[in-house]
């Protein structure tokens, strides 16, 4: 085949359609072009291909080995693979290796760089640098430390000189959320820079290796979610407070993006392989010539990469994939309803929790009516569909490999918790609470009360406490009057009960010796109530609907409501 007629079928099999708007947006993500076309001439350019959020999804990355290839067919000088965080998390595929199949994937396909996400600390600090042992790539993270040395656990940089001479810095940057979105257990050994220490050290990192280099890359695992706004924490806001930076490949959030509408360079690729992100160098003027994404599904797998991720995932699905129930309905896991409302999953897991401790005992310490159950809706990953449902769907809902633990609480701290984890509501947060056997109302046009940052092991959070309770009111318990001195046992997950998310309060009744970690897995705790209680069946009458424990009061209501009042 010659050269030239290799290019116009490159041209012809990378030509994409995306969708008119972007998959996720807020005030910074703009619209995706709705065509984009690769030249078929990219002679000595030098190519970034990056990936984001790719969660276990394995069979993706013989998708970037093979465009690795067509662009150096296509004439290009070099091609540089890097990622933005949260590669060993999302699927059994990943998790039950505890991530080191993540690794394995991502050296046979040839990546090159890659930052950390939060969920690379899911299974804890050991395992994350035992995982990297493995790494043919290089790591790095500008911002989390050693705690009892204060020494960085990564490199913060590296400056490469591809094919091309152009040399490329780049540096990698964690959220500081990782500090409570991963149980506080796991990684008592290191610290993250919070609040302007964020910027800090990233500014620091740009100017260690801004003279040696044409261009610094941001590897930026902060996302651009409004949670993360709150404190300062997403790609935009650190663009604000830093200098030097050319180009931003971001992560987190999931949201797909070629740029922010006030000019900021930043491209991120959603999740899951579901686009790959282009950055083009023209070596003679040394600057981003362009960037854009690629829809995966018009691409071409690498066979070599997709066998390997083949073997891989049989062997999962050989012992995870067979049905053990059946569900009727659709089980809400999406990411924006578990966060920001009480959704029928969410009830079924709380409820699961609770009868999985009830049913073996060892909470005498209170009244049957006084057991509750809060689950953090951003443990819960994906939506069910009805069906056969497997282990490993299961182990995909909630892949933390978390156990079911149990709290005693005053009903002030209760409060508290709920309080605190919805502080944001409409927004989405991770900690926003499911549960079981608490009726309550939560009124989202009041503003929370911000008190002091939550303070973890000595360490601060990216969370405040309340300094007062406005937003939440608690209606009953299990049918019965709720007392705010009465004492209860909250069932939930031993992430939650580390202090997680927003929950201080667990952390502090947990380390008075107030609670204590059943050891029962979440994931086999669901499937026995399934199973056994459930008969193997969810069945529509039982969770066709979220059950409505919660009363959430919003702004448009509130709106509608004063419209519908009679005039005086």
């Amino acid at each position: 085949m010659s050269k030239k007629l290799f290019s116009l079928l490159l041209v012809l099999a990378l030509v994409f359609t995306m969708s008119a708007t972007a998959l996720a947006a807020n005030e910074y993500s703009n619209l995706l072009p709705t065509v984009k076309t690769i030249p078929n001439d990219y002679a000595n350019k030098i190519i970034i291909l990056h990936s984001n959020d790719v969660h276990g999804a394995l069979d993706g990355y013989a998708y970037m080995a093979a465009l690795k290839n067509q662009f150096m067919a296509a004439g290009a000088s070099d091609v540089i693979l890097v990622d933005a965080g949260d590669f060993s998390q999302g699927t059994p595929y990943v998790s039950l290796s505890k991530g080191e199949s993540a690794i394995e994937m991502m050296n046979a396909a040839g990546y090159d760089v890659v930052t950390l996400g939060n969920h690379e600390f899911d299974y804890g600090y050991t395992q994350l640098m035992e995982n990297l042992s493995k790494a043919q790539f290089t790591t790095l993270c500008c911002d989390v430390y050693l705690a009892e040395t204060g020494e960085p656990i990564l490199p913060a940089s590296v400056v490469m000189e591809p094919q091309g001479g152009v040399k490329i810095g780049f540096i990698g940057i964690e959220t500081p959320e990782t500090a409570t979105k991963v149980n506080p257990g796991l990684i008592n050994e290191i610290d993250f820079a919070t609040f302007d220490k964020l910027y800090e050290a990233t500014q620091a990192a740009v100017d260690e290796i801004r003279d040696d280099c044409d261009l610094v890359i941001a590897l930026s695992h902060l996302g651009m979610e409004p949670e993360g706004a709150l404190n300062g924490y997403r790609s935009a806001d650190m663009l604000d407070h830093v200098t030097g930076i050319d180009f931003t490949i971001d992560g987190h959030a999931h949201y797909v993006m070629t740029s922010a509408l006030d000019g900021k360079a930043i491209q991120s690729t959603g999740t899951k392989f579901a686009y790959i992100g282009v950055v083009v160098i023209d070596p003679e003027t040394k600057t981003v010539e362009d960037n854009f994404l690629l829809d995966t599904s018009k691409l071409a797998k690498d066979e070599e990469v997709a066998a390997k991720a083949e073997e891989i995932m049989s062997s999962v699905d050989e012992t995870y994939g067979a049905p053990f129930a059946t569900s009727e309905v659709v089980l809400d896991g999406e990411k924006a309803n578990v966060r920001t409302h009480e959704t029928n999953l969410g009830d079924l897991i709380t409820d699961a929790m609770v009868w999985s401790v009830v049913k073996e005992g060892g909470i005498e310490q209170v009244e049957p009516n006084q057991v509750v159950g809060i689950t953090n809706g951003g443990g819960i990953r994906v939506t069910l569909q009805p069906g056969d449902i497997s282990m490993s769907d299961v182990n995909t809902v909630m892949p933390f490999g978390n156990t079911v633990a149990v709290i005693y609480v005053t009903g002030e701290e209760l409060l508290e918790a709920l309080e605190a984890s919805t502080f944001c509501t409409p927004e989405t947060v991770g900690g926003y609470p499911q549960t079981s056997g608490i009726e309550w109302t939560l009124d989202t046009t009041k503003e929370y009360d911000q008190g002091e940052v939550y303070t973890l092991n000595g360490k601060e959070s990216s969370y405040f406490a309340p300094a007062s309770i406005q937003r939440v009111t608690i209606n009953a318990i299990n049918g019965e009057p709720f007392d705010p001195e009465a004492t209860y046992a909250v069932v939930t997950n031993n992430f939650l009960a580390a202090g997680g998310d927003t929950y201080n309060v667990f952390n502090r009744a947990y380390v008075e010796g107030a609670g204590f970690d059943t050891g029962i897995p979440l994931d086999e705790a669901v499937m026995e109530y399934v199973t056994t209680e459930l008969e193997g069946v969810i069945s529509a009458d039982m969770y066709g609907e979220p059950r409505g424990s919660l009363t959430q009061i919003e702004a448009e209501e509130t709106e509608e409501a004063e419209e519908e009042a009679p005039a005086a």
